[in-house]
């Protein structure tokens, strides 16, 4: 080997330890860098003419195995989701306060049913009414408040839905433009390796917020797809749009995600027909999804159970009794009913006019059985006037029964038959038309229609109620706007969903009680319906269809409900007397009379059918509800540290890998020095045969 192939060789040896060390360098002096890879040079044999000639110098490079960086991926995305779920369900179940709070929900519905108990005496006091009045209050204002408080988290969670969407679209961008730079880089044989760790990093990040699928490409580049396979990013840039929500921070429906392709400025364009609309596509925006769209709602709606519940238990009792002496003029609220409607009632109810010191007037009662299945509710109110005659006038108008009593001093009450009470859709007349509630709503009649398959719906054309089907992440699995158009009965209005899109996943039919359920099929077992929309009003009554049926608990009417105004003002217009039996000048009303409160406390103790919801008392309904929210944000809780872990460990073994390692660096140091140092001796030994061979010459 000649002198110069041997200085040729040395100085190469030269170059790879000065190259080698560089990239030592960078390793330690990044050694806490998130997301860092260390790099290693490539070192060659230099060949030429088929011989060895020193060491060929490479790019540095990333050592980094895709397989364990593709695990870190999966596994961010279930991280990203669980966090954002314990995170609202955490703040959920704050709101609810903790078991056996002195001011939580069950604590007021405990206050219900002890003041109930606390009226129970010989003779209630007035400070007694009015604690039980107080404590109904504050139940239904707690009640209306939590909704209230979950109506705000949605509309958190939607503006987290919209900061999710554009840090997902500017991660797109980025990981985009860092695709070119790394195939830019490979292609003119220059390390990316600085490139590929940003790439990588942008790419962690993303899996976060939603799971993705990443592979990579010939050329350096990578792709990128949804994990349902959505492409996001291949030959092309696709990015998230979401149009602006306009529906409120009360809105049951959301616009839905597209995928559009990006156009040379980045924002989104042409649609690619792809959506993403359901906690199926994972991470932070999965999570977000799923609590907006099921888990919210679904408190929401049993919240609006409970409250039923509740207040068909109160007026039950409220309706039954009557101060003394009794109200001149008992006044009901609006339902869906008109005059020419099918009264519906079954058994009988009294009617009595009594004077201010309790003696009968004059009583009727009234046998809506005898009346016929063909009578309607003006052949009911006549039957009311015929038989009290010029004691009393019951009216009818715009949905609203009215009886006042005529006289002076004289009272009207209305009470149950003894035998044979009254009877439509499980309630009595009185409660029906809400004649004496203690409590009320001005969105709904808190008391089943009693509607049957034969009764006209009574929405006039163009009405309509939109209604949508959601399978258990929350995916809108299809949608219907009913119509009425099948034909003039709710018989009509049952067909026409059953033929309709949502047919297909389960069926639809009315009860005895006049309400609409719907029984999803067991292949979509836990689907559950919302009405997003709906302008019906049947007859012009102001009830909306989906407040006749009840076909969510959503539309229970809670938000605009309260004991009546009369009563927690005076108190004492909660009566608590029964009438009694009697002839025409006996004492039928007495003022110690306080079977009404014994009532409440047994009532309040009874179960109330609840539909689809099942048969229960309004505290097990409160247990039952606040008990699930206990659970859920628990389990949420428990997923979180589990998910944590699970990406941590992957974080770790990728790390364990392609990390820096100090005393592993610090040894390819003093190697790397050692080389320096043999080629440098190799040098100066090549530099002094060459001044002996120059010397010789001389």
């Amino acid at each position: 080997m000649s002198l110069n192939e041997i200085m040729a060789s040395a100085m190469s040896g030269l170059a790879a330890s000065q190259a080698g060390l560089r990239s030592v360098s960078n390793n330690i002096a990044n050694v806490g860098t998130p997301g860092y890879a260390r790099e290693a040079v490539t070192q060659t044999t230099g060949v030429t003419a088929g011989l060895v000639n020193g060491v060929t110098v490479g790019e540095p490079s990333r050592i980094a195995d895709r397989f364990l960086e593709a695990t870190v991926y999966r596994r961010a995305g279930d991280m990203g989701a669980a966090d954002v779920t314990s995170s609202y369900l955490g703040r959920l179940q704050s709101l609810l306060g903790a078991p056996g709070a002195e001011y939580g929900l069950p604590a007021r519905l405990d206050a219900i049913t002890s003041s109930a108990v606390g009226m129970t005496g010989t003779q209630a006091s007035p400070q007694a009414i009015a604690g039980f009045t107080a404590n109904v209050q504050d139940a239904i204002e707690s009640i209306n408040q939590l909704g209230g408080d979950v109506t705000a988290l949605k509309s958190d969670v939607q503006s987290e839905v919209s900061e999710s969407v554009d840090r997902i679209n500017y991660l797109l961008v980025r990981i985009n433009d860092l695709n070119g730079s790394v195939a830019r880089l490979d292609g003119n044989g220059k390390s990316s390796a600085g490139v590929a760790d940003q790439r990588m990093s942008a790419i962690e990040e993303l899996s976060g917020l939603m799971k993705v699928t990443v592979r990579s490409q010939t050329d350096g580049r990578v792709s990128i797809d949804t994990a349902s396979g959505i492409p996001l990013l291949d030959n092309r840039l696709r990015l998230l749009s979401l149009p602006a929500s306009g529906g409120g921070t009360s809105q049951t429906t959301y616009p839905t995600i597209t995928v559009r392709f990006a156009d040379a400025n980045n924002p989104a364009g042409t649609a690619t027909g792809d959506k993403i609309e359901s906690a199926a596509v994972g991470g932070k925006l999965g999570g977000l999804l799923d609590l907006r769209d099921r888990s919210l709602p679904g408190f929401t709606e049993k919240l609006g159970v409970l409250f039923t519940g509740l207040s068909q238990t109160l007026n039950a009792v409220s309706n039954e009794g009557t101060t003394v002496p009794a109200p001149t003029q008992l006044v009901g609220r609006a339902g869906a009913l008109i005059g020419s409607d099918r009264a519906g009632f079954t058994g009988s109810a009294v009617f009595a006019v009594t004077k201010a010191t309790g003696e009968l007037v004059a009583s009727t009662t009234i046998d809506f059985t005898a009346l016929g299945s063909s009578a309607t509710v003006d052949d009911a109110v006549a039957a009311i006037n015929a038989g009290l005659g010029s004691s009393a006038t019951a009216t009818f108008t715009d949905g609203v029964l009215s009886i006042k009593a005529n006289g002076s001093g004289n009272g009207i009450v209305i009470a149950q038959d003894t035998t044979a009470p009254s009877n439509r859709g499980g309630v009595g007349f009185s409660q029906y038309f809400g004649m004496n509630d203690m409590v009320r709503s001005a969105s709904s009649p808190l008391v089943p229609s009693g509607f049957t398959t034969s009764d006209p719906h009574g929405f006039a054309t163009g009405e309509t109620a939109e209604i949508v089907l959601r399978d258990t992440s929350g995916r809108a699995l299809t949608s219907y706007a009913m119509t009425g158009s099948v034909g003039s009965t709710f018989g009509d209005l049952v067909s026409e969903l059953n033929a309709s899109p949502i047919g297909a996943f389960g069926s639809f039919a009315m009860d005895d009680k006049g309400r609409i359920q719907f029984q999803n099929n067991a292949n979509v077992s836990g689907a559950t319906l919302s009405v997003v929309a709906d302008s019906t009003d049947r007859f012009g009554t102001g009830q909306s269809f989906s407040s006749i049926v009840q076909l969510t608990g959503a539309t229970s009417g809670v938000a605009t409900a309260g004991v009546r105004a009369d009563i927690l003002n005076s108190p004492g217009k909660l009566g608590l007397a029964r009438l009694q039996a009697g002839s025409v000048g006996a004492k039928v009303l007495g003022v110690g009379d306080n079977r009404g409160a014994t009532a409440f406390v047994d009532q309040l103790a009874a179960p109330v059918d609840l539909g689809k919801d099942g048969i229960s008392t309004a505290s097990d309904r409160a247990a039952s509800l606040l008990g699930n929210a206990g659970t859920a944000a628990s389990q949420a809780s428990s997923m979180l540290a589990d998910a944590t872990a699970r990406r941590d460990d992957a974080v770790n073994r990728r790390d364990s890998y392609s990390g820096v390692n100090i005393d592993e660096e610090l040894s390819n140091m003093v190697v790397l020095q050692n080389s320096y140092s043999a080629s440098a001796r190799v040098i100066t030994t090549a530099s002094q045969m060459y001044d002996t061979l120059l010397a010789m010459i001389r």
